[in-house]
């Protein structure tokens, strides 16, 4: 099963919109660390509509727990940034790949830059855009995956 893990996420409705998402291809979510919100907020269920009851989902304290609980190998971990040096569609996934993302105001923790250095994919953006919201990214990331490992049929 493919995996999508927000770090720090900030936002009600990005978290929301990839929670419906991950309902929609049967995807797992991961929430790990702090959250800008409470999992019951009324934004979560707008944003999710009635499909947050059907999500499959696990919070944890830190990235140690996350880290802990699941023992992802190191070659299904993709870390999404802006400073990534490969780009996202070159990245071989697999059906149990791990597709990190980090906070809407401050991407990943500062740390993860050289502790996954290697592991950083970006989405390119040839216009002076700096980012996608995080819910876009996610898809994106999200169906090239999907569309790789052919998960949806």
């Amino acid at each position: 099963m493919l995996n999508i893990v927000l770090v720090n996420p900030e936002i009600p409705f990005n978290t929301g919109n990839i929670g419906r998402s991950c309902v929609a291809t049967g995807t797992m979510l991961h929430l790990v660390g702090k959250l800008g919100f409470k999992i019951e907020s009324k934004e979560i269920r707008r944003s999710g509509l009635d499909y947050w009851p059907n999500l499959n989902y696990r919070r944890y304290k830190d990235w140690d727990e996350f880290l802990a609980v699941n023992q992802p190998p190191l070659q299904d971990m993709f870390f999404m940034s802006t400073k990534g040096k490969k780009v996202y569609w070159d990245a071989q996934f697999s059906p149990n790949s791990y597709l990190i993302f980090g906070a809407e105001s401050c991407g990943l923790p500062k740390d993860f830059y050289e502790r996954y250095k290697d592991r950083l994919y970006t989405i390119p953006m040839p216009g002076p855009v700096r980012s996608l919201n995080l819910s876009s990214s996610a898809a994106i990331t999200l169906f090239e995956a999907l569309r790789q490992t052919r998960a949806l049929k």
